[in-house]
């Protein structure tokens, strides 16, 4: 729960509101009454009551930022023209660690659906497309948990040789292959306690699918070269970007496993349909990236207007790139329209019924073909600059030949 104070619900009566519709539980309250539920917002004159890493704002001064130390409060100064970014920088400065970054009221509902999962010990499986931030919720839900003392272990199991898989996945025994010089512990009981996230789940090739369905079900592995399988206790979270009960219908994917995964189904929607969380994210990024020793600096409206104005096909990890260099290419002490490079910008299409769909097909087949012309066709190298794997990159440039055909 974040205190609001009264002077500072008078002089900036949205905060309490956005606070509320970032999933950040709020209560205003008298400062002289002190605030012991958490951390609190003061305003100039009341720095006798704050405590360190609670936050004074001064609005109606020229933008600026100093962080919080051990020892004193966060100080933060903007004026009504900058208040939209200033709430959200506000609620990012007292956001809990891990949680991740909202603004908007439905991003706020579906983080509140995550503690509920959090409770359970079920399977989870998050669905969303490249860059929505699957992993941050991932990790999230863990920290929620009764499990979040053991280890957060997370794979990408694109990102690793089918050879290696099993061994990778379940651990080996020495000399039960070429190169096996020792044990390997495997990431299974690597996060034995904790929580395992297997990220883009619909890679794992079909003969390895059998063995970690038994894994899921009888809640033991069998490393290679072991003729005893081994308990493990962990909670087991899957993502994908691709659609799995497509890749199910296509034999692709084992519909038992499916089964087993989808347990606690959670979509994540793309950047584009949740507007208000582009303002919390920059406002985190910026946080994240900015060096304490560097002015913090400020997007001005028009560049959240810019930003607000992009469809962002590559979603969070898209602003991300977009913010990094926007930080390094500013001429001056703020970030202007101008700074934003904005990869594949173009006209918005028209809001009209059954178009949505056509529109991001659009986007993402101009994103991937900038991605190939900057790498000179090589299609690893594309697949690395857009955050994904070359063999999802292999399917979606399938797609878009079949969709021009």
């Amino acid at each position: 729960m974040i205190g609001v104070s009264e002077k500072t619900a008078e002089a900036i009566p949205a905060l309490a509101a956005w606070l509320t519709g970032a999933g950040l539980a709020s209560a205003i309250f008298a400062a002289r009454d002190g605030w012991a539920a958490g951390l609190a917002i003061f305003a100039p004159g009341e720095e006798n009551c704050a405590a360190p890493y609670d936050l004074i704002i001064d609005f109606g001064a020229a933008p600026a930022l100093a962080r919080a130390t051990e020892t004193a409060p966060a100080r933060l100064s903007y004026g009504p023209e900058d208040e939209a970014f200033g709430n959200a920088l506000a609620a990012e400065l007292l956001r809990p660690p891990l949680h991740p970054a909202a603004g908007d009221p439905a991003s706020a509902a579906l983080l509140a659906f995550a503690r509920r999962i959090a409770a359970s010990d079920a399977s989870v499986l998050l669905l969303g497309e490249t860059g929505t931030g699957k992993e941050g919720l991932a990790r999230y839900i863990h920290a929620c948990s009764a499990r979040a003392t053991g280890r957060f272990t997370a794979v990408n199991c694109a990102a690793l040789p089918e050879t290696m898989l099993e061994a990778i996945l379940f651990g080996h025994r020495k000399g039960s292959f070429t190169g096996a010089s020792g044990d390997g512990e495997g990431l299974f009981r690597a996060a034995d306690g904790g929580t395992l996230l297997l990220d883009e789940i619909a890679e794992i090739p079909l003969a390895l699918q059998a063995k970690l369905l038994r894994a899921l079900q009888e809640r033991e592995i069998l490393p290679i070269g072991a003729v005893r399988p081994e308990p493990v206790d962990l909670r087991v979270i899957a993502s994908a970007n691709r659609d799995l009960a497509a890749e199910v219908a296509a034999g692709r994917f084992r519909s038992d496993l499916y089964w087993r995964l989808n347990v606690m189904p959670v979509t994540l929607p793309p950047l584009r349909a949740r507007p208000l969380d582009i303002r919390a994210i920059a406002a985190a990024l910026l946080l994240r990236h900015c060096p304490r020793t560097m002015a913090f600096p400020f997007p001005t409206a028009e560049a959240l207007e810019r930003l607000a104005a992009h469809a962002w096909p590559g979603n969070c990890r898209e602003l991300e790139n977009v913010i990094q260099r926007a930080m390094l290419l500013r001429a001056g002490e703020r970030i202007e329209a101008g700074d934003l490079v904005i990869d594949g910008m173009a006209p918005a299409a028209p809001a009209l019924p059954g178009s949505l769909t056509e529109a991001t097909r659009h986007a993402e087949t101009h994103v991937i073909r900038a991605a190939l012309d900057e790498a000179g066709g090589h299609r690893l190298r594309a697949a690395k600059r857009l955050g994904i794997s070359e063999r999802t990159l292999r399917y979606r440039l399938a797609e878009m030949r079949a969709v021009a055909a």
